[in-house]
């Protein structure tokens, strides 16, 4: 396997201007956003002045009228992102098109947004139907039943006419959706179940949110303790004669990070739904010390210090301060 060819000087030089150039252009975007949002930028662009001596040079009909179509747009764009934020859930109501969709093929749906890693992510969508409609999840008659029994029946269709049932969904795999479903949005129990159960939409959809935005949460600490240790890499580049390689979420829940060292070691962190670290494992590899196996408390020692929180970790790193 052939080693990869060094880069030169001037490759790095080019790499780091592309950055410096990124930058730039993000905070020139949020510069932008921040004048136009301004009151007295909207009242100036409004209602220009008269005058020559207080007009900005400048300022001609063909730039005022970009202006003011850039702050039309930044208007809409903020008035957007509060409602986004204010109202996380929103309900919202389908047609199912096919023609043998339960009750009619009426759907209620659930928007679900989340604002992680400084911007909003992809709305997530939760659909409901209500198959207990017709059945009311009662077993059909026989026949022999008298007019008490009937009249139940009608009673228990009548009050499992409302109930909700998860139809589709647009939610990571490993968000536990249908344990939240089965806990706050139960079928109808049997005849021979003695207990009453009650549905809350309010709780599924609240308690749903909360397990995605710690998701989005966990992988945003994951990335940021990625960048915080390549940048202590880069600065203590001579003086750390083992660095870490590569930092990547071990599972789907992003619960567990992977860790790998330049000698070979490797680790394993987890943490809790919040980012609470709960274990952190490092195995000596074959270059570590030792035999080549066991574990390693001198490097978690180093990695995480006296943190509670992986988001301890990264600030720590970033600051440069060693426990």
């Amino acid at each position: 396997m052939s080693s990869p060819t060094p880069s030169s000087p001037l490759d790095d030089e080019i790499e780091s201007l592309k950055a410096k150039i990124t930058t730039l252009k993000s905070h020139l975007r949020i510069q932008t956003s921040t004048l136009l949002s301004s009151p007295s930028v909207s009242s100036l662009l409004s209602n220009p002045p008269s005058s020559s001596h207080l007009k900005p040079k400048g300022l001609t009909p063909t730039i005022l009228k970009s202006l003011r179509h850039h702050a039309s747009l930044q208007k809409a764009h903020n008035q957007q992102s509060l409602y986004r934020t204010c109202a996380t859930i929103t309900t919202f109501r389908v047609q199912d098109p096919d023609p043998n969709a339960v009750d009619g093929g009426a759907v209620l749906g659930l928007r679900i947004e989340v604002f992680a890693r400084g911007r909003f992510m992809r709305p997530y969508y939760v659909l409901l139907n209500r198959p207990f409609a017709e059945g009311g999840g009662s077993r059909k008659e026989n026949g022999k039943g008298n007019g008490n029994s009937k009249e139940k029946s009608r009673t228990r269709k009548g009050k499992y006419v409302n109930w909700l049932r998860l139809h589709r969904q647009t939610i990571p795999p490993c968000i536990p959706i249908s344990g939240l479903a089965a806990r706050y949005l139960p079928a109808p129990p049997s005849r021979s179940e003695d207990s009453e159960r009650e549905q809350n939409l309010v709780k599924f959809a609240r308690h749903l949110r909360r397990e995605l935005v710690r998701y989005h949460h966990r992988l945003a600490t994951i990335t940021d303790l990625r960048r915080a240790i390549l940048a202590e890499d880069q600065t203590e580049q001579q003086e750390k004669p083992n660095k870490i390689q590569d930092i990547t979420p071990a599972d789907a829940e992003a619960k567990q990070i992977t860790i790998e060292w330049e000698d070979g070691q490797t680790g394993r962190l987890v943490m809790g739904d919040d980012g609470e670290i709960v274990q952190v494992v490092a195995l000596n590899g074959g270059g570590g010390q030792g035999n080549g196996s066991g574990r390693d408390r001198e490097v978690v020692r180093e990695l995480v210090g006296s943190a509670k929180k992986v988001e301890d970790v990264v600030r720590r790193l970033g600051s440069g301060i060693k426990d």
